[in-house]
């Protein structure tokens, strides 16, 4: 099905976004979904795609109306994982994603590297009105991603990580990590 069958328009995103370092964190959209229906939204860097990757999105649009997914900017990732990541540029990671038939919108997350508090994901996440939070079993952030859900009056939905399925595994059999 074609995403405008599915009801994804493709915007054009801000592509030099540079918030404050006091600003918290925002958002950019990629593709808004076409429902106002309380989505399941998920966040993560979503770098070299992979079958854990369509798994986990395929589980949490299981749980809900939407799947809305947030993918964390360049300068964020590369704070986080190193001067050779992401592999994969945010706007392409974004149109990738959009195009997954269990997607139905995508947004790119912004702000300082160290701003990753179950607050500010709530505080950006809230506007949205999130029905289901989902995350991967085994993510570091598990309880922060929690208290978010709650905060946010969603429901939060820890989804199996898929064993051997990863970006980072993907790199080092490569050799390149």
């Amino acid at each position: 099905m074609s995403r405008a069958r599915r009801g994804i328009s493709t915007l054009n995103p801000v592509r030099d976004h540079h918030p404050r370092p006091d600003a918290g964190l925002s958002l950019t959209w990629y593709a808004r979904p076409a429902t106002d229906e309380r989505p399941v939204l998920v966040t993560g860097v979503f770098d070299l795609m992979h079958v854990g990757h369509v798994r986990f999105l395929t589980a949490a649009r299981e749980a809900g109306a939407a799947l809305v997914v947030g993918v964390e900017d360049d300068a964020r990732v590369r704070a986080w994982k190193g001067p050779d990541r992401p592999v994969v540029p945010d706007q392409e990671r974004a149109e990738v994603l959009a195009a997954l038939k269990p997607v139905d919108g995508v947004f790119l997350v912004h702000g300082a590297p160290e701003i990753n508090s179950a607050d500010a994901y709530a505080d950006l996440l809230a506007p949205l009105r999130p029905a289901v939070l989902a995350y991967t079993q085994g993510d570091r952030f598990a309880e922060q991603r929690r208290a978010g859900a709650e905060d946010m009056g969603a429901k939060p939905y820890e989804i199996p990580f898929v064993p051997g399925r990863s970006t980072s595994l993907i790199l080092q059999r490569l050799g390149t990590a």
